[in-house]
């Protein structure tokens, strides 16, 4: 674990308690409607290269008791460390393993999923949640989304996550009750990922809606030949 002293550092939030609900919320929402982003509105200027709403949600969500981990860009940045360790006296850990909390600054950078907690079947809570700064990050494709809190199934774009996430996100989701949960944090919103969300190629799912729908044709067809046999 590293020792950081806070020195000059700018404003945490405007109105700490309104604010910090505000966020929790807009998170608790985000996580319970996967992949709808929920608006996050806030006055917040942490030291660059911190997000404003990616600090947001380090100020709503970390306390003393939160090993918090940061990716190098972060914490290359002693005025970040300071900020982060001044306004939450979270503890900032040196191993992405060892924390509640893994604060990504771009998709890129993102440590993979699995070298990271993800509990256990006994306490499934004691996982992490990695939480990736999507502000103008790129879209990785169409994907298709389902689970609880979706209605049917959902489309999205996948802006915010690596390039190489899908195959790490079924390992993640076969997992369950375990397993890592994701929070986007986009310019004035928070997007959920949690580990009970399926994710999918869209192409690979209209491809095999459409075998089944293929499949389910001839199974009548051939029924209907064997009525009429009959």
């Amino acid at each position: 674990m590293s020792t950081l002293t806070p020195h000059n550092h700018t404003p945490g939030f405007a109105t700490p308690v309104r604010d910090a609900q505000q966020v929790f919320r807009a998170v608790l929402q985000a996580l319970a409607r996967p992949t709808t982003p929920q608006p996050v509105i806030v006055e917040l200027l942490p030291p660059a290269p911190l997000g404003a709403t990616i600090g947001a949600v380090i100020l709503a969500l970390c306390d003393e008791q939160t090993p918090l981990w940061l990716d190098q860009a972060l914490r290359a940045s002693p005025e970040v460390c300071a900020w982060i360790v001044f306004h939450t006296g979270a503890r900032i850990v040196d191993s992405a393993g060892d924390a509640v909390f893994v604060i990504a600054s771009s998709p890129h950078s993102a440590p993979r999923l699995a070298d990271l907690a993800r509990g256990t079947d006994e306490e499934p809570h004691r996982s992490a949640t990695l939480v990736i700064d999507a502000c103008c990050a790129p879209t990785i494709g169409a994907l298709t989304a389902s689970g609880p809190g979706i209605p049917g199934v959902a489309r999205w774009d996948g802006a915010g996550l690596p390039s190489d996430f899908l195959g790490q996100w079924h390992e993640n989701h076969s997992l369950f009750p375990r397993g890592v949960d994701i929070i986007l944090a986009a310019e004035t919103a928070v997007l959920g990922l949690p580990r009970t969300t399926a994710l999918v190629d869209a192409d690979t799912h209209e491809h095999q809606h459409q075998h089944q729908h293929q499949q389910e044709q001839e199974q009548e067809q051939e029924q209907e030949q064997d009525k009429r046999s009959a």
